[in-house]
């Protein structure tokens, strides 16, 4: 009798195990803060990118009726003179939806993979609750990727510019960041004098990766080595001691001088 307890036991956990989803993997795991991805910066180091955005496109495969859709779901907008496509929210995850009558559909918002497949999931879910029947392959697509890092040095933009002009363009009167438009990854870089990198237009974490561990090497060697300690302070004083007291005195004469007339 007890072995046959024992039995019913350990059959109970196998099923237990054998019910629980497998782990997301570190680099998708959701994350408030965005998703973390670790780059070599092809010099023996790594150095950590983290994902700010995401943009993402999926097609339902059905017709849809947008005032419908509007008038019945929370957390939407809809005003068609403005724009032709629902807007409608998320907070878990945190996404918004661009959502067309001819089923396509726009998240953004989402700072990883795993996070922008379930907002797509939930928008389609919201979706046949409203009474449309949307396919069961959505087509999603990653369509770009925004991160950011930090390289740790001052950089020298005006050097970078003139040895690469075919890649890179900088208008400080316009823009304080250099353009950096790498081929292959088709990846975009604003690059900083303080260092830090924004990276868009990659559609892969594998992109951001690959293009991390090609550009660095090359801001190594535009790396500012002569920095002052306190950028945009004067070395020394900005007025010497006889003219300080003598602008003391010409202010100390003019109040006076309007005490007398008033």
């Amino acid at each position: 009798m007890s072995k046959n307890i024992e039995q019913q036991k350990e059959d109970n956990e196998k099923s237990q195990k054998s019910q629980k989803s497998p782990p997301i993997p570190s680099s998708h795991a959701p994350n408030l803060a965005g998703s973390v991805i670790e780059a070599k910066d092809g010099l023996g180091g790594s150095n950590y990118i983290r994902i700010q955005n995401m943009s993402c496109t999926a097609n339902l495969g059905v017709r849809l009726d947008l005032k419908r859709i509007s008038l019945k779901c929370r957390n939407t907008e809809f005003n068609p003179r403005r724009f032709a496509a629902v807007i409608m929210r998320l907070r878990e995850p945190r996404a918004t939806a661009l959502i067309f009558a001819s089923g396509k559909m726009c998240v953004t918002g989402t700072k990883s993979t795993h996070n922008a497949t379930l907002a797509t999931k939930r928008f389609a879910y919201i979706i046949e609750r409203v009474g449309f029947k949307p396919e069961e392959h959505l087509n999603f697509k990653v369509q770009n990727i925004v991160g950011t890092t930090d390289v740790g040095f001052p950089l020298r933009l005006e050097g970078l510019v003139y040895a690469h002009s075919m890649y890179a363009s900088f208008e400080p009167e316009l823009f304080p960041g250099l353009i950096y438009r790498m081929i292959k990854p088709r990846v975009v870089f604003l690059i900083f004098v303080s260092g830090k990198l924004v990276i868009t237009g990659a559609r892969t974490e594998d992109d951001l990766k690959q293009a991390f561990t090609k550009l660095y090497p090359v801001l190594l060697d535009f790396r500012k080595i002569n920095v002052a300690s306190l950028p945009g302070l004067p070395v020394g004083p900005s007025k010497s001691a006889p003219t300080q007291v003598a602008n003391k005195s010409r202010l100390k004469g003019d109040s006076q001088r309007e005490t007398a007339e008033v």
